[in-house]
């Protein structure tokens, strides 16, 4: 009975009745020869086995096909779970490494910050939530003693370590791809060097800079807030070096004090910015400086030599009450002038006309 049911053995028969058939047809007429009768006959019966062959090799290909399509899938599915694997085990890490930020041993809190500036750059993805986690870091609150205390510089050491790798996983300022946010509103920071990299936003309300700041080189495409930020004496004093950086946003320095020299030489604001109620004690330049939209000067004021021959400033700048020390060298772009007040300062003011 199975015999019966194969495909095989149904194209045998079909063959064998038409070459019968066919050749047996044939010799019934006088003008056809037995050989010509047979070879037709064979030919009709070959034919059908050639029917045979070219269906047996559709169907081996769609089997094929299907073998195929169930291993692509298959290795899909693997490629899945893989992926999930994967996360699942960036996760443990990450919920690990913050846990133990928490840790009482320094050296423990430092090798966590490792392993998440370690899981971002495994896993892109994961950049900006360690840059928060470690901006977080920098945002507790911390005393900069001027003494020597062991635990205060054990501490300093961990927040050094977050600072650094924080520049470490900023790419860098003509890098092309993502931009990453930085939020260290309030932090306490000490060398924070930014030189060169690619920043999107950057908040910096209220911190306090000890030592130098570098910006020099930075390119900030998002909002810039410095607002009531100040440098403050650490190790050294507190410069503030920004040249030849691009702020492509706003650029917001109301209220900042620059507790020693700040330089902005050839930086370029192309966005609304501010230095309203800023304070410089020490030598500003702003040497060869861009400004390109609204610039805000109220209530400046200078301590110390100032150099503010800006390359190009916008159509509208205000000055209410703009000062210098009367005593000090100044430097100012063509259309200002100085006004002598009665306590000793000077006052900056546009000329006339």
């Amino acid at each position: 009975m199975k015999l019966w049911r194969s495909p095989l053995a149904w194209t045998f028969l079909a063959s064998v009745v038409l070459l019968a058939g066919v050749g047996g047809w044939l010799l019934t007429d006088p003008a056809t020869s037995r050989s010509d009768a047979l070879k037709t006959g064979g030919l009709a019966g070959g034919a059908v086995v050639a029917l045979y062959a070219l269906w047996l090799n559709d169907r081996r290909r769609r089997v094929e096909e299907g073998r195929q399509e169930i291993e692509q899938r298959r290795h899909e599915l693997e490629a899945q779970r893989a992926e999930q694997d994967r996360e699942r085990v960036a996760d443990e890490r990450f919920a690990k490494a913050v846990e133990l930020l928490g840790h009482t041993a320094d050296q423990v809190r430092v090798g966590a910050l490792h392993a998440l500036a370690g899981l971002a750059r495994s896993r892109p993805a994961y950049t900006q939530t360690v840059l928060d986690v470690l901006c977080s870091y920098l945002r507790r609150p911390f005393s900069r003693a001027e003494d020597s205390n062991p635990e205060a510089e054990r501490e300093l050491t961990v927040r050094l370590t977050a600072q650094r790798l924080v520049t470490d996983l900023l790419p860098a300022r003509d890098a092309e791809g993502p931009t990453y946010d930085l939020d260290l509103t309030g932090a306490t920071l000490e060398y924070f060097d930014l030189s060169g990299k690619l920043v999107g936003g950057l908040l910096l309300r209220h911190a306090t800079l000890h030592s130098s700041t570098n910006f020099s080189g930075c390119r900030f495409t998002g909002r810039v807030y410095l607002t009531a930020a100040g440098t403050a004496k650490g190790r050294l004093v507190g410069y503030f070096r920004c040249r030849g950086a691009v702020f492509e946003s706003h650029a917001w320095f109301s209220g900042t004090a620059f507790g020693e020299d700040a330089d902005f030489t050839e930086t370029t604001f192309a966005g609304k910015t501010t230095f309203k109620d800023a304070k410089f004690a020490k030598d500003a330049v702003f040497s060869a400086v861009v400004a390109s939209c609204e610039l805000d000067l109220r209530r400046t004021s200078f301590g110390g030599q100032t150099d503010l021959r800006f390359a190009s400033l916008p159509s509208a700048v205000s000055l209410y009450n703009t000062r210098v020390r009367a005593e000090k060298e100044v430097e100012l772009p063509g259309g200002w002038r100085l006004e002598e007040l009665r306590d000793g300062d000077s006052r900056i003011v546009a000329k006339a006309g």
